[in-house]
């Protein structure tokens, strides 16, 4: 891909979020897409979305589970940028017509004391940068179709990355707590729809130890002159599948002593 098709598809997903009208694949208007070129895609709409005067509040992680690395046939996390119009309230109700076809999962967010950047970092170094974490749902979004409905192929991580890591909103319970307060990797979530279970999980599930998924981030970003600033929120990753948001849905995220997050869809 040149650098006018990554503003071009950065134009087309930015229209399509407005519009709620989804484009189809980019992997197969763009066969031979690296990652790199999704990356840039990502960065060009973030870069869009900034010029109209939303402002960056962090990052989120996907992809961190064995599970869906293998589904997708990758061994790589990848990342996308939280924005200051993506951050709703415990106990929001979603308007209606806000998302595409949200899904929600459960995470850890650790919130950033420092700035962190740079190749040699550690996972003593993140703990040390980290000012607390909490209970967190991720609402999820695709302003790509999810399969070509003439093929049937579905969607590829350079899709994904390019839509910002399917990227739409996040939710934080309002406990706080000091990174080492818990052993993180044993700090579970019992998802709830609509007063059903859906979905249980452990942060071992993200990497072995959700503090994994920030260092890889760092590490990532220090490739490309960046780094997490501090105030950042950094969503680690997901320990359970997507769950589906239809209107209606109420979901309620059990972290036990960790604490709790509640959503609502209109």
């Amino acid at each position: 891909m040149t650098p006018k098709d990554h503003r071009a598809a950065a134009l087309a997903l930015l229209d399509a979020e407005a519009t709620r009208r989804q484009i189809g694949l980019l992997s197969l208007t763009h066969p031979g897409m690296t990652l790199d070129d999704a990356y840039a895609v990502q960065a060009d709409l973030v870069a869009l979305k900034l010029a109209g005067g939303r402002h960056r509040v962090g990052w989120k992680i996907g992809l961190t589970s064995r599970a869906m690395q293998e589904a997708l046939k990758i061994d790589t996390p990848d990342s996308g940028v939280l924005l200051d119009d993506m951050v709703f309230r415990d106990g929001a109700t979603i308007p209606k017509n806000r998302f595409i076809q949200p899904r929600v999962e459960a995470e850890i967010a650790f919130v950033m004391a420092r700035d962190l950047s740079g190749a040699d970092i550690t996972r003593a170094d993140v703990i040390a940068a980290t000012a607390h974490v909490a209970p967190a749902l991720e609402i999820l979004d695709t302003r790509i179709l999810r399969s070509d409905p003439a093929t049937g192929q579905s969607r590829i991580i350079t899709d994904t990355v390019s839509d910002n890591a399917a990227n739409a909103g996040v939710v934080i319970g309002p406990q706080r707590h000091d990174v080492g307060a818990h052993d993180l990797r044993w700090v579970g979530a019992i998802v709830k729809r609509d007063g059903v279970v859906e979905e249980t999980g452990l942060g071992a599930g993200v990497l072995d130890d959700p503090a994994t998924g920030i260092l890889w981030l760092v590490q990532r970003l220090h490739r490309y002159g960046q780094g997490l600033r501090a105030g950042d929120i950094v969503l680690s990753g997901s320990f359970i599948r997507p769950v589906e948001a239809p209107p209606g849905s109420r979901f309620q995220a059990d972290f036990g002593a960790f604490g709790s997050v509640t959503l609502n869809f209109e």
